[in-house]
């Protein structure tokens, strides 16, 4: 099922994944129904892979994570601003993979952040071995936390989650390249 948001035609997994569809349990019956219908990016397909780093489910490894995707980005010659939002936004779905993704995973499990290039796309996935999809809250406004997804909706070009075979992604994208 396919429907339209802002001019956008996107899956209803993505809708599901977003929060922009209704309510939460018809979000995640229907992302059950239809998680493997692709109508933009999937991390299965081949992409020239720029870089990719493991590191433990631990939040003092967050800056490392931050600094290898800045590099990568600054390396490959990203547009001048796409170095630092990919740094913002990564951090902030590591920093949800290291809280969240936690969920019955072994202690000892790691965070993969892999960084790639489809055509003027640079793509960032983080892989986390917990199946719990994300969720976006609605921060009020002396919540410390909750916003983190929010942001990554705000500055990216698009971006969702996909269930994998050890856990989940979730990934976004950046206009890099022209």
């Amino acid at each position: 099922m396919k429907q339209s948001f802002g001019g956008r035609t996107t899956s209803t997994a993505r809708i599901a994944s977003t929060g922009r569809a209704g309510s939460a349990a018809y979000g995640a019956a229907t992302a059950r129904a239809t998680i493997y219908e692709r109508t933009a990016y999937a991390p299965e397909r081949l992409a020239p892979v720029l870089g990719e780093k493991w590191i433990p489910r631990d939040g003092r490894c967050l800056a490392s994570a931050r600094r290898f995707v800045r590099d990568v980005a600054v390396d490959w010659k990203a547009a001048p601003d796409i170095p630092e939002v990919a740094e913002l936004l990564v951090s902030e779905l590591v920093t949800n993979a290291v809280t969240h993704g936690a969920v019955g995973v072994p202690a000892t499990s790691t965070v993969r952040i892999s960084v790639s290039r489809e055509r003027e796309l640079l793509v960032v996935d983080v892989h986390d071995p917990c199946p719990a999809l994300p969720r976006r809250c609605r921060a009020r406004d002396l919540d410390v936390g909750g916003r983190g997804l929010a942001i990554v909706e705000t500055f990216s070009h698009d971006w969702g989650w996909t269930l994998t075979q050890y856990g989940k992604s979730v990934w976004f994208q950046l206009v890099a390249w022209s």
